[in-house]
Order: structure tokens, then sequence, then C-alpha cells
């Protein structure tokens, strides 16, 4: 059957792909594209352009595209859990040892060096975006605003305000932008409404208000509202979701765990969503139930918005209000993660001169050398081991 395929040929790539969302692409297309021939080029870089517009994790969003281009929703379905189950069941039990061997002395060196592992990530993920989303003064400009306020007033609630703020602003100078594509049809421009899917639409949006209704009721209802919350707000990549969740949590996890669980999702090879699942493993009393709530709560939203805009993405991208809108968001995301590298990042990590050497000298492994992610991982928990850092 074409769906148990899917799943096997995801789960395989979720066991070996290592290196973040541009380098799951890579696999993706080495795979399915060039080797299995499932899809053409263009059909797998409207795939990838669709991720890149939509909050959400965006190599699992491919996936997910990929799955149901070949067998419909089962497909995108099976592709998901086949890609995402490696990594969760590597955080879990990550989660379930810590939580065990916690006071164990022969953790801590290990554990340690992921919170600098998370902030070599984070750096490098800075640069990248920044050269990628602010090429002119303007997109500077709301990249350095963002970062300032959100540095003074870190709430969740001030994060969404100003992200909503800023996507109005960017609809508003649209002219400025230049847009991904010029080629559209105007007719199909008239007709895009009429292609969003309004029953996935519709779910995404009532679980958004729900959740956050009913968030008080119990804390399954709470953990579910924080990481539904964060996975339908989330442009620009798995790293920002560490400024989003980082205040969700303040209640379930400190910020030490915090780090910790972001520094373990560099490790693991597939989605780093999956950063939910070592959170919601602590969080609840039921370690299981809380590491399935949590990973499902944060990837439901890209998912719903992929089957809303799955037909119409390339029309509405040349909609000059809605170009501007996401030109805007990318650049507010710039300096929401530049203001989560202040606080907590750099705050709790960069405290010792071998702690910033460590960071540098890890940037510069990934960036100029092209280092693999894995092995600066694996040199600095040795390092840690041994009492370098």
């Amino acid at each position: 059957m074409t769906w148990i395929k899917l799943f096997f040929r995801f789960f395989i790539l979720g066991c070996v792909s290592f290196g973040g969302p541009a380098a799951h692409l890579g696999y993706f297309h080495r795979q399915f594209v060039t080797r299995l021939m499932w899809l053409s080029d263009i059909q797998y870089s409207q795939f990838v352009s669709l991720s890149q517009i939509l909050p959400g994790p965006s190599s699992s969003q491919v996936g997910f595209c990929i799955g149901l281009h070949r067998a419909g929703i089962v497909g995108g379905i099976s592709a998901f859990l086949g890609f995402t189950m490696p990594s969760f069941i590597l955080m879990y039990c990550f989660a379930w040892y810590y939580s065990e061997a916690s006071s164990s002395v022969l953790i801590w060196p290990a554990v340690s060096s992921l919170k600098l592992v998370a902030a070599v990530m984070v750096t490098d993920a800075l640069i990248s975006m920044f050269k990628s989303f602010c090429q002119d003064w303007q997109s500077r400009g709301i990249a350095f605003l963002a970062c300032v306020l959100l540095a003074v007033y870190p709430s969740a609630l001030f994060q969404i305000s100003l992200l909503i703020t800023t996507a109005i602003y960017g609809a508003g100078v649209y002219k400025n932008v230049p847009f991904r594509s010029k080629t559209a049809d105007p007719q199909q421009l008239i007709n895009a409404k009429g292609l969003i899917a309004i029953i996935p639409l519709s779910l995404f949006i009532s679980l958004l208000i729900g959740s956050i209704l009913f968030r008080q009721i119990s804390p399954e209802f709470l953990l579910f509202e924080t990481f539904y919350r964060a996975g339908s707000l989330v442009f620009g990549g798995g790293h920002v979701v560490l400024p989003m969740l980082q205040h969700g949590l303040n209640d379930f996890i400190n910020t030490e765990d915090f780090l910790i669980g972001y520094g373990a999702a560099q490790a693991v090879p597939g989605p780093m969503f999956t950063l939910a699942t070592f959170f919601g493993a602590l969080t609840l009393d039921n370690p299981l139930l809380g590491a399935i709530l949590a990973t499902l709560a944060i990837f439901l939203p890209g998912f719903l918005l992929v089957l809303t805009l799955k037909n119409s993405w390339e029309q509405l991208l040349n909609l000059p209000t809605f170009a501007g809108a996401s030109w805007a968001i990318n650049s507010y995301v710039v300096g929401l993660l530049a203001a989560s590298f202040i606080n907590p990042l750099a705050i709790n990590t960069l405290d010792s001169v071998p702690a910033i050497a460590t960071v540098a000298l890890g940037v510069f492994a990934l960036r100029v050398l092209k280092t693999p992610a894995i092995i600066i991982i694996l040199t600095c928990v040795g390092l840690s081991f041994i009492g370098e850092i």
C-alpha cells in the first residue's frame, strides 16, 4: 500500500536527517525527486515555497506536502509520522533519562554542553536569517526595533501584538517589496479566495481560539494551548520556536531545563520541533501523554494551514498586501530571535571566557569550515567531560 511505503521511506529519512531544515530539504529532493521521481523539480520547489510563507516547521510541511501529493491526506499523515517518530522517540527517552538521572554527576557535563550547542545553533541561524531577510534599511529597522522591544517586553501577548502590527505595516508599504513571482494570471489573483479550503482554515481558527479560552481548565489544556499557539505563530523556521515557547512554559519548566531541551533537539535527527516532546514529557504527571500532546499541538497548525492554502499559495503571494506582510514578518522574526539570543541564551550560557570561546569556535566551524552539526555537538560534549568548558 502507498501510505505504508511512504511511512517507511520517511521513517528511514527521519533516522538519518541531521543538520536542520535546510539539510532536510536536500535529503527530500535527493530521495523523492532525483531517485524515486515521485514529483518534478517544479512541484518540489512549489512545496518548498509554500512552507516558507506559512508558520510552522518548514521541512515537515514539505514532507507533508509530498505525502499529500502521493496518497492524499492519509499519505500526508504517514509522511509526518514516519519522519517525526525517530526524533520523538529519542527526545522522549532523553527526557525520561534526564528526569530520572538529574541528580547524577555524570549527566551534568553533557547537559551543560547542550546549552552551549543551543547558543551556537541560534547564532548561526540568526546570521543566516539576517542575511536572507534583512537586505534593506526598512527590514533591518524592523528587526532592530523588534529586538529592542521584545528584549524589554518579552511577554507572549506582546510578541503576538507586535507580530500583528508588523504584518499590518508590511502590507501598507508593499510597493517597496520585491515580489517573489511576477507571472501569476490576474484572473487567478481574483479567484485566489475561492481556492482557500474552508474546513481546515475553520479548524485552525477554532482550535486557536478554543485553546486560549479553555486553557485554564486543566494542565493538559494549558499544555496544548501553549504549543498550539507557538506552532501557529512561528515564522522563519524551527529556531524561532525558542522565543515563542520561552514565556509560555515559564510555569512548567525552568530556564536551565528549557535550554537543555533546545540543545538536545540539535543532537537528534529529524524535525527540531520535537523539542516539544522533551518539554511535554517534563510537564505532565503522565510523561508519555505530555510528550504526545505537546508534539501534536506544535505540528498541527502548520499542517492545517498547508491544507488551507495548498491550492492558492502562488496567487496569494503575488497579491501585494500579502507579499508585504510576509516580508515584514520575516524581518520581525530576525529581531525576535535576536532578543531570544540575548535572554535567555547569552545571559545563561556565555558566563565565562571558555564558554564564549567555545560558541565562537562552533559558529566558525559551522559557517566557515562547513563542519556537520553532529560533529560540533559531540565535540562540545567531549570537552565538557574532560573539564575544558
